[in-house]
């Protein structure tokens, strides 16, 4: 789904408008008197150059993913929290940011991002859809808290060519305020819970690499996964995250639909586990 850029300076709607009433946390664009002084806090702090469309999305990509996450325990995501652990140096674009992050959220997610009360720089998801079964798995929206997560590794491990260092899921996961050596309110020890309960589940597989120094380790699909999920769901939430298209990423699509074609073929016939190891009756006398 494109979209129009729209001008900065557009009233905003209660989803996307900056919170606070008076964004006290932006650069100030006063051009009242101050002085010297004001002046040389200009000079100290020059602002910021022109963000490139691309620099843009990939922003509002990781806010989004960050707000999926955060609201798994339904409890009302901060605004200091989005500007710790997401926006960082893009404070004087976060209403735009807001912006196409709620559009994003409600035309792909089915979320409404909304002001839980009028400037108290608390947010909610409010969820406008009844998805169907097939939608909720594209979404991460499967029941459990940790399952958004669980897509976004997946995600990641799928776009890395289906195996990935584990530097470098915390190097992403950190951008999203998930830390491996941080107790999180929603996913408890996250480290225990990618490297250990994920592993231990079967969605993923967890091994060193040999002759690093430092340690490393890679993760790739577990077996369960490939049961559970395709991965053509997966780029499609990877895409949806990215308000992209799955063909966007012609190697992985082209992979993900060979995938299909492959679950499509009829499986060649044999007896069941259970119908091989069952004993041989005695004979009726």
């Amino acid at each position: 789904m494109s979209q129009k850029p729209k001008s900065r300076s557009r009233p905003s709607s209660q989803g996307e408008r900056e919170p606070g009433g008076g964004g006290e946390e932006a650069p100030s664009t006063s051009r009242g008197p101050g002085g010297a002084a004001s002046q040389r806090r200009a000079q100290a702090s020059p602002a910021p150059g022109p963000r490139s469309q691309k620099q843009l999305e990939l922003k509002v990509a990781e806010l989004v993913q960050f707000l999926l996450i955060k609201d798994q325990r339904k409890i009302p995501i901060r605004r200091t929290d989005i500007l710790r652990h997401v926006v960082g140096d893009y404070k004087d674009v976060l209403p735009e940011l807001l912006r196409r992050a709620a559009e994003r959220l409600e035309y792909v997610f089915g979320y409404r991002l909304v002001e839980l009360e009028p400037r108290s720089n608390t947010y909610i998801l409010v969820n406008t859809l009844e998805p169907v079964e097939e939608d909720a798995e594209v979404r991460g929206d499967q029941g459990t808290p940790t399952t958004g997560l669980l897509m976004i590794v997946l995600g990641l491990i799928f776009m890395k060519g289906n195996t990935i260092k584990e530097t470098e899921v915390w190097d992403f996961l950190r951008r999203l305020g998930v830390h491996p050596d941080k107790k999180h309110l929603i996913f408890g020890e996250p480290k225990k819970l990618i490297t250990e309960d994920f592993v231990r589940q079967r969605y993923l597989d967890y091994r060193r690499i040999p002759h690093t120094d430092p340690v490393d380790y890679e993760l790739q699909w577990g077996p369960r996964t490939n049961l559970e999920t395709s991965k053509m769901k997966v780029l499609k939430f990877v895409a949806k995250v990215h308000n992209q298209d799955p063909k966007d990423w012609p190697a992985q699509y082209c992979e993900a639909l060979a995938d299909e074609e492959a679950r499509a073929r009829p499986q060649p016939a044999g007896p069941s586990p259970a119908t091989a190891s069952a004993p041989t009756p005695a004979p009726v006398s």
